[in-house]
């Protein structure tokens, strides 16, 4: 597919949505959500600010897993591109923040640019892992509604399938050591260039893969699910409506589905629109589904986005860093397979 068409078409359907949100917005009682919000409690919305930056910052912790043995042993500028990243994706329709995490992790690092793209690919394979589990606890544990039910059994599928790949990713990876001190050569040519660059991302991810990495960064993964949860529940009850936990889990997934397609900057609009027919089957209106909904956004969004511009500067004037840890960089970059 050509770059016009693919353009054309993505224009073509975030003209759709937009189009209908607007007619989904006509049917929404303003007054009564903003009244909702402006009665919302400050301690609650502090306490969904706290549980959704913690969210966030854990996720730097599973990037540094990653990271550390890479050759950058940093937590806090883990923690920080990590931050800066998701700030990044709330103004941009795309997730261009992860592009962005890669670029500040090479230039405050020197890693090479392959090995870091490699780490962060690791660490987002638990995010799809982490859904998986908790919509398959949903089903099992709730009443959720039969837009989500019927994904039941296919979820369990998806489930073992994912955790049958990442125990033969980490056994087929076993036996990857270390990468031999070989220099660094440039490669003429594109192609040439992109089977380099390609090879050193393959030779990255096998090196750094371990069971004790993977268990971490699974545990961090659902404890990140968790403080979404909770991140949803205190935006709730701040603006006294009650959601119940099956309420929480299905808003929770739905919305999260809903990310996959980012048509408008931070998915305002869209978000709104999916919780609101994520929790209309547990009787709640649809101008408290819009309040919750507004109030989960500012939260997630603002303080956020906020961390972010402060955060960028750092790594976009910071100078690349030379030395030793470039040259543990080079070794990883040579990595070229199972010795």
């Amino acid at each position: 597919m050509s770059p016009v068409v693919a353009r054309t078409l993505r224009w073509s359907l975030t003209a759709v949505i937009i189009a209908f949100l607007v007619v989904f917005a006509r049917t929404v009682d303003w007054d009564a959500a903003w009244t909702a919000m402006r009665g919302a409690s400050l301690p609650l919305l502090v306490a969904a600010i706290v549980a959704n930056f913690v969210s966030l910052a854990i996720k730097g912790v599973r990037w540094w897993l990653f990271l550390e043995p890479a050759g950058a042993p940093s937590l806090g500028l883990a923690t920080r591109a990590t931050l800066a990243g998701c700030g990044l994706n709330n103004v941009v329709v795309a997730n261009g923040g992860d592009a962005a995490r890669v670029v500040f992790v090479t230039r405050a690092t020197g890693l090479p640019s392959s090995t870091v793209l490699a780490t962060l690919a690791l660490e987002r394979l638990f995010d799809p892992v982490g859904f998986m589990i908790l919509l398959v606890f949903g089903i099992a544990a709730y009443p959720l509604p039969a837009s989500l039910e019927r994904w039941g059994i296919p979820a369990q599928i998806a489930l073992a399938a994912m955790f049958a790949f990442l125990i033969w990713f980490v056994y087929t990876s076993r036996n990857f050591t270390h990468p031999v001190d070989t220099p660094r050569t440039r490669v003429a040519g594109f192609l040439a260039g992109a089977r380099a660059y390609l090879k050193g991302f393959g030779a990255s991810t096998r090196y750094l893969t371990t069971a004790p990495r993977f268990a971490g960064a699974l545990l961090i993964s659902m404890i990140a699910w968790g403080l979404q949860v909770a991140t949803f529940y205190f935006a709730a009850a701040a603006a006294n409506v009650d959601l119940p936990p099956a309420a929480l889990i299905a808003s929770l997934l739905a919305t999260n589905l809903g990310l996959i397609i980012r048509a408008t900057p931070g998915n305002v609009g869209f978000f709104q629109f999916v919780f609101a027919v994520a929790v209309e089957p547990f009787g709640i209106e649809r101008s408290d589904a819009i309040a919750v909904s507004l109030l989960i956004q500012t939260v997630q969004i603002i303080p956020i986005t906020l961390a972010g511009i402060a955060l960028a500067p750092e790594f976009i004037f910071r100078r690349r860093a030379s030395g030793s840890l470039s040259q543990k960089s080079d070794e990883l970059a040579t990595a070229s397979g199972e010795p």
